[in-house]
């Protein structure tokens, strides 16, 4: 069978992919349009002034967009990629639908602009007054014809804007012309304030003038399109980046010094081309061709950019599959057309001013992310953050506040939507449970976080305050034994670690891939059941030696694992050979907790009503009983149950004094329960165990220590008592020097250590 033959797909380099459509979209209706406007108002120095520090945010998102790129091999998806492959899936695909959608409705604005632009050529004498429908006709016109040509070549379009490169620097070259052959004025360096409030005036002229310098993601844009995106999209985005801020320095002070057009038509928003027009050499030869094709090249911009972020989005399984197809010579045609289906939708909405600020500020949140991105990563400082760029993690943040300013400044309400958007998008793709095949910053942030953390803990003794149970469960299938998993988490009650192992024997073979199966599938089963737990899946040799080794080792720096807990077998040869198992980890120190569930089905309720712990001997498991059916009573379906703390004793003498020993330790404790000392009267301990708490939904008994040879007669009479209540937990506290006596700390606890 013949191999399928893959799309030819034609490869750019740093100038056609992008230079050349990031440059354009900078020099376009912001320069021609507005920059009267701003010099109007605002005079020399503060234009010049916002002119920088626009530049200065634009060239620190550069910067930033850079330090990603040279760091990773980057596909099709432009920043969409380099975001989703530092921040993970569902941040990437909320931030990649907003690029989405900012970049097709643009395509609607441009092509508005440029059908109003082409129609002020109406020839109203021989065709009469321009019909209204005029402009919309227009419109979807352009928009119909860029997408085609788009969908059918990108190589076409993007060489299309050569000639309109050379369009805009004869423009600039006739205005340049037009200031020196005209009369010369001194420029006005104070603002003036002509067409806005004195008050706050400079930054609502920011605002407007900011979108201006934001062209340089229509490059990025084309990341899968390039031959070396890392080196592409770094070099052409700092040169277009430096291209646009000689340009924009250079057009106010032409504008400021020229007495062809006076500051007060100037700051007039309605006469936009018209400064150009009233200055420039040979007035609107240049101008009105150059002006038209930078709309048409933001436009392009905007009409490539958006189908390859969806199909990136198709590709990651963000969007549906045949998004992601693409045509003979490698363009997602399909992906083309939905977007230009939509931008031609978007054309009976009207001029789309009431969105236009939401779109600019939908647009901007890349700005914000990008440079959050590049903080995040400098801070994580990952091994595997190599980038060729290198950006101090504070200038990225100073990036991001700069981006989330000016977002503030054009539109609060815009922003606040367009969070909730994206926060929308994000909720969407986190509920899908989506699986990633790469590594993402947020493991590593966590590893930053938890190295820290470890650090900080190895300078500070944990005290009795600070115990909780981190927790080793002992599990061959979790679905089988998923209410003992649930049992050993609630113990946890969101302040202890349970990590779940599951033993596979040398003997059996299993190879790496088989038991990273093991474990995901271990994961996938927890999650299913909504657990918080860690999966571990562990090669031994036998039972024995494997349990105490893992045991032993388990846990890192402060964080080791201080208790074990395992299921009650049905097997009594299976019983003696766990308490062997348990005698050796008792030696090393682990607290030991097993579980018998006698009672499944009720088990299984969503509330619980009584915990019995069964108070006696002298191995100190009281103080671990007692803590752990505190922690079981802070889970939602315990909160309304009741602890009792029973005593058997020989004789009724004793019944008052051990009472009030037990309540002042539990007030001093800060735990509430139920006392009742109970006289023996001839009875057995199992019938008194029977008697009193046959319908509990746990019964908590203390674990013996087993000597050497007594295993079977040990674990015949735990059988026996095992059989009361919905479910039986044996407790053995083998860590009293780093827990502690009665009960978390005391008050008589705190004034011995004084």
């Amino acid at each position: 069978m013949a191999e399928k033959k893959q799309p030819l797909k034609k490869k750019f380099g740093t100038f056609l992919g992008v230079y050349l459509p990031s440059t354009l979209t900078v020099l376009g209706l912001i320069m021609y349009l507005r920059f009267g406007w701003v010099v109007g108002n605002l005079g020399l120095s503060l234009t010049i002034f916002i002119v920088i520090l626009a530049n200065v945010i634009t060239f620190i998102t550069g910067l930033s967009a850079a330090a990603i790129a040279t760091n990773i091999k980057v596909g099709v998806g432009g920043v969409y990629y380099l975001i989703s492959r530092s921040l993970g899936l569902e941040t990437g695909g909320a931030i990649g639908v907003a690029f989405f959608i900012s970049r097709t409705l643009s395509i609607t604005f441009y092509a508005f602009g440029l059908s109003e632009l082409l129609l002020l050529f109406w020839p109203v004498e021989m065709w009469g007054t321009m019909p209204a429908y005029a402009i919309p006709l227009v419109t979807a016109a352009i928009i119909i014809l860029i997408t085609l040509v788009s969908g059918k070549s990108a190589d076409l379009v993007l060489k299309f804007q050569i000639p309109m490169l050379i369009l805009v620097v004869l423009s600039i070259l006739a205005l340049m012309a037009g200031v020196f052959l005209n009369e010369l004025r001194m420029p006005e360096l104070s603002p003036e304030y002509r067409t806005v409030s004195p008050d706050g005036g400079l930054w609502i002229v920011f605002a407007v003038f900011f979108p201006g310098v934001t062209g340089f993601l229509a490059g990025i844009a084309m990341s899968g399109d390039l031959k070396t995106p890392g080196i592409s999209i770094k070099d052409g985005t700092i040169y277009s980046v430096f291209t646009g801020l000689g340009v924009y320095l250079l057009i106010p002070v032409l504008l400021s010094i020229s007495a062809a057009v006076s500051l007060e038509n100037m700051a007039d928003e309605s006469y936009g081309l018209q400064t150009w027009i009233d200055i420039a050499f040979l007035g609107g030869l240049f101008i009105y061709p150059a002006a038209c094709g930078a709309i048409l090249s933001s436009a392009i911009g905007s009409v490539l950019s958006g189908p390859r972020v969806l199909q990136s989005l198709s590709i990651d399984g963000l969007a549906p599959k045949f998004l992601s197809k693409v045509s003979k010579t490698g363009q997602p045609t399909i992906a083309t057309w939905i977007t230009g289906a939509i931008a031609l939708a978007a054309v009976a909405l009207g001029d789309l001013n009431t969105v236009a600020k939401f779109v600019t500020v939908l647009f901007l949140t890349l700005y914000v992310i990008i440079n959050l991105v590049a903080t995040i990563e400098n801070l994580v400082a990952e091994p595997s953050y190599r980038p060729s760029v290198k950006i101090p993690w504070y200038v990225s943040l100073i990036g991001a506040l700069g981006s989330l300013f000016v977002m503030y400044l054009i539109s609060l309400p815009a922003l606040i939507l367009a969070f909730l958007l994206e926060a929308g998008f994000y909720l969407y793709f986190k509920k899908k449970a989506l699986e990633q095949q790469w590594g993402d910053v947020n493991a590593g942030m966590w590893m930053k976080i938890a190295r820290f953390s470890l650090l900080r803990m190895n300078i500070y003794n944990v005290q009795k305050r600070n115990w909780r149970p981190i927790m080793l469960l002992f599990a061959k299938n979790i679905k089988d034994r998923i209410e003992l998993v649930k049992l050993a988490a609630a113990f946890g009650q969101d302040r202890g670690i349970l990590s779940i192992s599951k033993l596979v024997f040398r003997s059996d073979r299993p190879d790496r891939k088989e038991r990273k199966r093991m474990k995901e599938e271990m994961i996938r089963e927890v999650n299913s059941f909504g657990l918080e737990t860690f999966c571990e899946v562990n090669e031994v040799e036998d039972l024995n030696s494997g349990i105490l080794n893992i045991s032993k080792g388990h846990g890192i720096a402060g964080l080791k694992t201080n208790t074990i807990m395992f299921g009650w077998s049905d097997s009594l040869s299976d019983n003696i050979n766990q308490l062997r198992i348990i005698r050796s980890l008792s030696q090393i120190g682990k607290n030991i907790v097993v579980a018998n569930f006698n009672d499944h089905e009720n088990w299984k309720v969503s509330s619980h009503q009584k915990i019995d712990v069964w108070w006696g001997g002298t191995d100190n498991n009281g103080d671990l009983m007692i803590l752990l059916a505190y922690m079981l009573t802070l889970n939602p379906e315990w909160q309304q149950a009741r602890i009792n703390i029973r005593e058997v004793i020989d004789h009724p003498g004793q019944q008052t004094t051990i009472s009030e020993g037990i309540t002042r330790s539990l007030k001093e404790a800060r735990i509430e329960a139920d006392i009742e000392v109970i006289v023996k009267q001839g009875r057995s301990f199992p019938e008194i165990l029977k008697d009193y708490s046959s319908d509990s939904d746990i019964v908590m008994l203390g674990l013996k220590y087993s000597e050497g040879g007594e295993q079977e007669e040990h674990a015949q009479k735990i059988d026996q008592l095992s059989r009361v209540g919905k479910v039986c937990v044996f407790v053995q506290n083998n860590s009293l020097d780093d827990t502690f006596p009665i009960l978390l700390q005391s008050e008589s606890d705190e004034h011995k250590n004084n």
